[in-house]
Parts: structure tokens; C-alpha cells; sequence
């Protein structure tokens, strides 16, 4: 039986290893769009109401800018979606979101309102996507599940989530409290993407 000297089997090097550690990876530019700073606008689109909710999504945590209802009630649908793509372009010119999220559109059992929410959720992503930021669609249960954990959680307890999480004085109105979730889930979804990334780098 071959034997080896007592410092032979710690010099061992696994075959094309160095001696020196390699230098670390640079970042793949991907991973750090991902992991940087940036802000979200979530809508909530509605045909007579949509709700917004701004955020800066920081490093470990998401800080509250601004959040509201866009409200069309009472008036000509025509009408509606002109005010619904101004007021979601103003939005967008005072606080230069870099990323949009948007609620995905469900199958109403009213085809009348299912195509009125299409139209006011078109108009809605027209004036978000104007100033070119990245538009991203997610499904009702899969915002209620980043929000709340609970995939048909009630809106009452989506509100008080998000006023936990942004740590927020009030919950918020029901509309805004919709936008706001639809950009956490945004925000959790892209961190997500991000440490995935970074297991792959």
C-alpha cells in the first residue's frame, strides 16, 4: 500500500486549482438592475375608480411616496378614460417612476364591466408606460399571497398589511391600499428575482 507524507495529501490541489483564490465575479449588469435602488408605481385600475400607490424600493425595506384614487364616478365613460390617462400621466411626470405594476385583469362574469375595465386599464398602462418604464402584470391571488401570505385574503386585511408593512400612521383607503400591494408585490417579486440571480452568479 502506497503511502504518503504527513504534508503530501494537505498540498493536494483539485486538477486546474490554484493556489490563489480567484478574484471575485464582477456583477452580471442584470443582478444589479435587480438588486438597485428604483421606484414602483402600482395601479389598481377601475372604470370609475383607480387607485395608485408610489414606493421606493431600497435595499432591505420599501418606503411609502404617495398614494390615492384617480375617482371618474358619474360621468361619460369617454370621459372617464380621458381623465383615468391624465391623472395616471401626471403621476408619472411628478414622480418618474421607474417601474410600473399593474393589476392583472380577471374574467368578469358582466361582460359589460369586464370591457369597461379593459378599457380603463388600457388607458391606465398607456399613460404609465409613456415616460418608458418597465410595465409588469400580476395576478390578483399572487399580490394578496406576497402581501398577506394568504392567497384570498379579504381587503381589509390586505390594507392592514400594507399599512404594516410601510409602516404607514392610517390604513389606507381601499383603492389606494390595492395600488400600494400590487407595487409591494412588485418589490418583493423583483428582491426574489434578485437573490435568485445571485445564487446563479
Amino acid at each position: 500500500m502506497t503511502r504518503y507524507s504527513g504534508r503530501s495529501w494537505r498540498a493536494l490541489r483539485p486538477h486546474g486549482a490554484t493556489a490563489a483564490r480567484e478574484p471575485p465575479r464582477a456583477r452580471p449588469a442584470a443582478l444589479r438592475l435587480v438588486a438597485g435602488d428604483c421606484r414602483v408605481l402600482g395601479l389598481d385600475p377601475g372604470s370609475q375608480r383607480t387607485g395608485y400607490g408610489i414606493i421606493d424600493c431600497r435595499a432591505r425595506a420599501e418606503h411609502h411616496v404617495a398614494s390615492g384614487c384617480i375617482d371618474v364616478a358619474g360621468l361619460d365613460m369617454v370621459l372617464r378614460l380621458q381623465r383615468i390617462y391624465a391623472g395616471v400621466a401626471a403621476l408619472v411626470a411628478e414622480h418618474r417612476p421607474d417601474m410600473v405594476a399593474i393589476e392583472r385583469v380577471f374574467v368578469h362574469r358582466n361582460p359589460d364591466s369586464a370591457l369597461k375595465l379593459g378599457q380603463a386599464r388600457g388607458v391606465a398602462l398607456c399613460a404609465a408606460a409613456s415616460s418608458g418604464a418597465s410595465v409588469h402584470e400580476y395576478a390578483p391571488r399572487a399580490i394578496k399571497m406576497a402581501v398577506t401570505g394568504y392567497g384570498a385574503a379579504a381587503k381589509p386585511q390586505v390594507a392592514q398589511m400594507v399599512r404594516t408593512l410601510l409602516l404607514l400612521e392610517a390604513r389606507p383607503a381601499a383603492d389606494a391600499a390595492d395600488a400600494l400591494a400590487v407595487a409591494l408585490c412588485h418589490a418583493q417579486t423583483r428582491r426574489l428575482g434578485g437573490l435568485d440571480a445571485a445564487d446563479v452568479a
